[in-house]
């Protein structure tokens, strides 16, 4: 929120200060608010189910039923005191029996560690070796149709299978989370089906995994995850993201994956760009990563295009889409709120909203 409107509404649920359905809509008006200023500003890719009330990896394990038994989960939806006493932790019951305190004594958190090497820190999913996964919530559809009401046909944005168990952690000694794969699939390709049905044309799937060194079985179980999951919603196009460094020796899995589109972070790897242009085919949709979404420098708009313009000349202009290089939460909102900054430093900044400016002005 431009003022912190997420943080006060946390905090004041979390005292017990307000209710739920307030916490909720202040959530929903965020949205829209966000939505609604990037349509204002020209971005024609707009994402959602970027939004979290916490994170957005807690989000992906309650989505998909990976509830440690300690929080008392039945099954069913997972209850907001649920979610929180998984984000947080709780404390003893108290006398009334309700909020996030009613999970028995001292009930803790899941771990948390940072989210590759930037300073944003996530959940991490606890799975067994018998790990059951079912969908138990529909965020991802309910956002999209949320846009939809005001009038904004939005990208959904879901964390790749992959990258989820591969950051996860087993309960089990020496066991893999990667194993739990195939049962794990068929969640996403209900949640694919679903969205395609509210009629969602594409959707972003994030794999940040694809930049880390992966040995051979974990290349396979992307081939293996996409296959099934291009075929889950044939009419639903999926945009494949990668983002944080190079795809190196994991390109020709990337490429080779059945997937309409590809983002690449060219912010931190600049260099993958000739290669990405030589090989990917030319029916893939490109998603350039041009502007950096981890710093709050301004874009050198004049070098980019000429670094883009061989890549750009031999490609059909409307497979080139124009990008951040990661989600822009690693940096602060609106230069605009920052009166004091001096007048000289603030001409080299770029905030989110000065970022979605640059990204359409090249764009144009």
């Amino acid at each position: 929120g431009r003022r912190r409107e997420l943080k006060f509404a946390l905090e004041a649920y979390w005292s017990g200060k307000s209710a739920a359905a307030d916490l909720l809509e202040t959530a929903r008006s965020l949205r829209a608010a966000n939505w609604r200023e990037q349509k204002a500003r020209g971005i024609t890719k707009i994402p959602s189910n970027d939004f979290s009330l916490y994170d957005h990896v807690l989000d992906t394990a309650v989505m998909v039923g990976a509830v440690p038994d300690r929080y008392g989960w039945t099954g069913g939806e997972v209850s907001l005191d649920t979610y929180f006493a998984m984000a947080r932790g709780s404390q003893e019951q108290d006398s009334s029996g309700c909020g996030h305190a009613g999970h028995g004594h001292g009930v803790t958190a899941l771990e948390m560690t940072k989210w590759f090497d930037t300073n944003y820190h996530y959940m991490v999913p606890e799975l067994t070796d018998d790990q059951a996964f079912t969908l138990t919530s529909t965020k991802p559809v309910d956002h999209f149709l949320e846009a939809k009401e005001l009038g904004i046909h939005t990208r959904p944005v879901v964390l790749g299978p992959v990258t989820f168990l591969k950051l996860a952690k087993s309960q089990a000694e020496g066991f893999n989370p990667l194993a739990l794969l195939p049962r794990l699939l068929p969640v996403y390709e209900e949640l694919l089906r679903r969205l395609a049905q509210a009629g969602a044309d594409w959707v972003q799937i994030d794999e940040p995994a694809l930049v880390l060194d992966l040995i051979p079985n974990e290349r396979e179980a992307f081939k293996f995850a996409y296959s099934r999951l291009s075929a889950a919603a044939p009419q639903l196009k999926i945009m494949l993201a990668t983002y944080f460094g190079a795809l190196g020796d994991n390109l020709d899995t990337a490429l080779d994956l059945p997937v309409a589109g590809l983002h690449v972070d060219l912010a931190r790897a600049p260099d993958q760009l000739a290669a990405v242009g030589r090989l990917a085919p030319k029916e893939m949709v490109l998603s350039l990563g041009l502007i950096d979404g981890r710093n709050v420098w301004r874009a050198n708009l004049p070098a980019i295009l000429d670094r883009i313009k061989p890549i750009v000349a031999g490609w059909p202009l409307e497979h080139i889409e124009v990008a951040s290089s990661c989600s822009l939460l690693h940096v602060p909102i609106d230069l605009d709120l920052e009166p004091a900054i001096d007048a000289d430093v603030r001409s080299w900044l770029a905030f989110s909203a000065q970022k979605m400016d640059e990204l359409v002005v090249l764009s144009r």
